[in-house]
């Protein structure tokens, strides 16, 4: 197992509050949240507390050892594979997300918008704004293959720095073992200056699909984050997930950070899309998460509108024909409404709904 020290212990975390009944009801509480009617969540339900218990002593005894993992594809916004963990395994990953999420909370930087409280996808874009009206030109980069490419050994060392408990690290280190080259296949081998046939097999990939994993990506690239902010001393600077973006007032400077990215990357065995990094001016509209960013105003990507517009139209052929219930169509009819809103979209959202007879079912748009 995994052991490490830290000198940063200000925050109280123990593990027996990860293992307390508290803690492990509250995280199947939230790891069945949404998903009470699937038979495997039913089954672990009908015996929960036994099963509950049970997984408290595993934990205690350090006898817990993760299930095998389901894959499949998803191919929206781009082929992924997505690798589902056994529902009990999701269970400790809320148990143990919830306990050690607030001690890295308190040094990551603001401007880190995946996958934590308060922040998320509409934030980020309100911020990309803000900055567009305050810059010139930006750089866009975004990390290849990110998943895939997160090395283990690396990856402990970043959190060892924020854990002090070796019962946490080796939970820890056992939950990133299991998803040891489930991304194989999504993972195209590069040579980093000075490696030998001993670092292109390192263990590497986090299983896309794990709250765990969603978390450690931001772990991964908080020395990314510190890079630009202190080192490069960027003001201008915002990340979600593997996509991240630079602002300023030159376009020599972001050419210059650049530079300093790729290098910064290879220190964390990760390379960008190096060709579509292009310093563009912020007047001509950036693509980011979805929308086309204008200093001014903001559009709906066009791919993303079409993919929408797509998935609407067979939600609504489902309703008619009473596969669906129209609780269930008008959910995916809200949820677009209220991701198109963030655009300057009033006439295109009234324009899509026009399409389809609801007979004034939906609520007046915002």
């Amino acid at each position: 197992m995994t052991h490490c020290g830290s000198h940063l212990k200000s925050v109280p975390l123990a593990f027996e509050q990860l293992v307390s009944w508290e803690n492990l009801w509250s995280a199947w509480q939230n790891a069945a949240r949404g998903k009470r009617r699937s038979p495997t969540v039913a089954q672990y339900e009908f015996k929960l507390a036994d099963n509950l218990l049970g997984l408290q002593a595993r934990l205690t005894e350090q006898s817990y050892r993760p299930g095998p993992y389901h894959h499949f594809f998803v191919h929206q916004p781009k082929t992924r594979k997505v690798s589902a963990a056994p529902f009990e395994d999701r269970i400790v990953h809320h148990a143990l997300c919830q306990i050690i999420e607030p001690r890295f909370e308190r040094y990551f930087i603001a401007d880190s918008y995946a996958n934590r409280v308060g922040k998320g996808t509409h934030k980020a874009v309100d911020r990309f704004a803000q900055f567009a009206q305050s810059y010139r030109y930006v750089l866009r980069c975004d990390i290849k293959q990110y998943f895939a490419s997160i090395d283990h050994q690396l990856l402990i060392a970043q959190l060892c720095k924020y854990l002090s408990e070796e019962e946490i690290v080796n939970l820890i280190s056992r939950i990133v073992v299991s998803g040891d080259r489930v991304l194989e296949d999504q993972y195209t081998a590069v040579y980093f200056t000075g490696d030998d046939l001993f670092d292109i097999i390192r263990p590497r990939g986090l299983p896309i699909g794990n709250l765990t994993s969603q978390f450690w990506s931001n772990a991964y690239l908080h020395q990314l984050d510190v890079f630009a902010k202190r080192e490069l001393g960027c003001r201008g600077y915002l990340r979600y997930v593997d996509d991240f973006a630079l602002f300023a007032n030159d376009r020599k400077t972001l050419w210059q950070w650049k530079s300093a990215l790729i290098g910064k990357l290879a220190e964390l065995r990760l390379t960008m899309h190096e060709h579509s990094a292009q310093v563009q001016p912020t007047a001509s509209g950036s693509p980011w998460l979805g929308f086309v960013v204008y200093p001014t105003h903001r559009r709906l990507k066009g791919r993303k509108l079409r993919h929408s517009t797509r998935h609407l139209n067979r939600r609504y052929a489902q309703w008619r024909n009473g596969a669906i219930t129209f609780a269930e169509f008008d959910a995916n009819v809200q949820a677009w409404i209220n991701h198109a809103r963030y655009a300057d979209s009033w006439r295109l959202r009234e324009q899509i709904l026009q399409d389809f007879d609801i007979r004034n079912r939906f609520s007046p748009l915002p």
